[in-house]
């Protein structure tokens, strides 16, 4: 790894004048003449790459394997990171799991340094700020050694805000480590619609005023730890019924409703001091009645985000491959209509050949000003300023070893999941279970795939948890669609078990047809929602009903803790479950949860 002083002659003396780690924003503006005369010696293409945050495939930033090579060959034209950043000058890179850029925390320290490297090193070169989704519980792309923490709409129904600070402070100490500077997260969305597909337990409930708190407690965590935090996805994405991955949601909601609800908890992040907030590809015509998405709109970016809510910080875009975005413009004039919006970065383009371009010609014809790129470049190396990348953008092993996963992390994250596991029924008083006369248990269920994989499966994480709780437990792995041969095959196991475990997941009629036929076993039967909680209104006729809000193995491990009654259930659903057969009628109220003993 090149030493400090090559970092600080390859940026041309820069770094020695913004030595800016751990400065508050309220200084940020002081450094812009410095900044200014920076930008003033960039080329056009240099100013144009600075805008985008590219993914790149391979664990190395040179010398990935050769399957991620022909990966980037196929879609970005080059070989490895290094080379696109030469190619492209990109201000930002993201990971991804499914890219093999997090295998581990070593190697992801590693390409990090590869990549401050390979850019510090281009003329004029200035360090890249790496970003990625880490919003834990289903949306994690750092896995295991690392600390995984319960997901938003568990720490809401934990409902402590310095849980989420706490959250925050040490997810960011471990991104850090590993080179990771701006995170996309958390979800500022207030979650209304038990339909949405997209958001759900991605948000931390449906009170404006509490998912405000938790937003403005894990920013300050984030933030305190040297990471930018991301809220998203501005104006408000928690009413849909429809992805925006794979189509064009609109919310209908009234100005006045935006007000009090979608916009509370984004307010209480800028009062934060947010760093960066993530445009939603909604049609919000209640807010612009043009029918473009907010992401490419001008009375929202620029009109309500920087001129009524009073944000002058980072503005990056939803990836730009959904197609929620690409629904109304072709691929060449979304960066551009993006940055004509008021947008700062822009994130994953499906061709970062044919936006890049576009943004170059759309300066070179006059669409775009160049003064108009300056404006963003400014606030995005105010941002890396402000974290520290311009003085040291290289990160340790030592660090490394020292920090990720480190014992006091991994236990607080135990004792923040013990907080939110939340006990919606218990006929008869089921739980918690006792090991004499219940010792030995069959765990059945969905097994989705680890959201960083790394952890899981969940019915063996379940399990295992349970068999070191004393029971002796087997796992029996049904699936999210169990065909009639496989509830044949659990009811039949089920004959040979004191009780049973049955993890539901968005249930479907055919995991609601498994839980009925266990239940008619006449053995006890404890259900856990390892992701939405409304899952319980499908199942009248269980006698015990547990929600985790997601199959990471911090929440699977605190919900056995529950069941064995070596810990209490102290979670409070964060959202309304509804009546299964009538929409209208509340079934179990936001605050609702049961505790052992009553």
């Amino acid at each position: 790894m090149p030493s400090r002083r090559t970092v600080l002659a390859a940026t041309a003396g820069v770094a020695a004048s913004l030595a800016l780690s751990g400065t508050a924003h309220a200084d940020d503006k002081k450094h812009d003449k410095k900044l200014r005369s920076l930008i003033s010696r960039m080329t056009l293409e240099e100013k144009v790459g600075q805008l985008f945050v590219m993914r790149v495939y391979g664990h190395s930033a040179t010398a990935p394997d050769q399957a991620d090579i022909d990966a980037n060959l196929k879609e970005i034209g080059v070989r490895t990171a290094a080379e696109m950043i030469a190619r492209y000058r990109v201000g930002g890179i993201i990971y991804f799991t499914w890219a093999h850029n997090t295998r581990d925390p070593h190697q992801i320290a590693d390409l990090s340094n590869g990549i401050q490297q390979a850019s510090l090193r281009q003329p004029r070169g200035l360090p890249v700020l790496v970003s990625t989704d880490q919003e834990h519980g289903i949306v994690c792309r750092v896995g295991e050694p690392a600390t995984l923490f319960p997901g938003a709409m568990a720490i809401g129904a934990g409902g402590s805000r310095k849980d989420a600070r706490t959250l925050g402070r040490i997810a960011g100490q471990e991104l850090r480590a590993i080179g990771i500077r701006q995170n996309y997260s958390p979800v500022a969305d207030v979650n209304v619609n038990p339909a949405n597909p997209v958001i759900g337990v991605r948000s931390f409930g449906s009170e404006a005023g509490a998912v405000a708190g938790l937003v403005a407690a894990e920013v300050a965590g984030y933030q305190g730890a040297g990471v930018a935090a991301t809220a998203k996805h501005f104006p408000g994405h928690g009413d849909t019924a429809v992805d925006s991955h794979y189509g064009f949601p609109v919310i209908t909601h009234s100005r006045e409703l935006w007000e009090r609800l979608d916009a509370v908890p984004f307010r209480a992040a800028i009062r934060a001091g947010i760093d960066s907030i993530m445009t939603a590809h909604i049609q919000f015509p209640a807010l612009d009645a043009s029918g473009d998405p907010a992401t490419l709109s001008h009375p929202i970016l620029t009109g309500i985000l920087r001129g009524e809510l009073g944000y002058d910080g980072v503005v990056v875009t939803d990836s730009l491959g959904m197609e929620g975005v690409r629904t109304k413009y072709g691929d060449a004039r979304v960066p551009v209509l993006a940055l004509k919006a008021g947008v700062d970065q822009l994130l994953n383009p499906p061709s970062l050949d044919v936006a890049w371009n576009a943004v170059l010609t759309a300066v070179r014809d006059g669409e775009l000003t160049e003064a108009r790129l300056d404006e963003s470049i400014l606030r995005i190396l105010r941002l890396k300023a402000r974290l520290g990348l311009f003085e040291e953008p290289y990160v340790s092993h030592g660090g490394v070893t020292r920090t990720v996963g480190a014992p006091a992390h991994l236990a607080a994250a135990d004792r923040i999941a013990e907080r939110t596991t939340t006990l919606l029924v218990n006929e008869g008083r089921v739980l918690p279970l006792n090991r004499s006369t219940h010792p030995k248990l069959l765990v059945v269920g969905a097994d989705p795939a680890s959201p960083s994989g790394t952890t899981g499966p969940p019915t063996g994480v379940l399990a295992a948890a349970l068999t070191e709780l004393g029971f002796t437990a087997t796992a029996l792995p049904t699936g999210t669609a169990p065909s009639a041969v496989t509830v044949a095959r659990a009811v039949a196991a089920a004959q040979d078990a004191d009780a049973v475990i049955v993890g539901t997941y968005n249930i479907t009629a055919a995991q609601k047809t498994l839980v009925e036929q266990l239940v008619a076993t006449g053995r006890p039967v404890v259900a856990v929602a390892i992701r939405n909680p409304y899952d319980v209104a499908q199942l009248p006729t269980v006698p015990a009903n547990l929600a985790a809000y997601s199959w990471t193995d911090v929440e699977l491990r605190a919900a056995a803790r529950v069941v064995a009654g070596e810990a209490a259930p102290r979670g409070r659903l964060p959202v309304p479950v509804q009546r299964a057969d009538d929409p209208t009628t509340v079934l179990y109220p936001v605050g609702y949860g049961l505790a052992y003993g009553r």
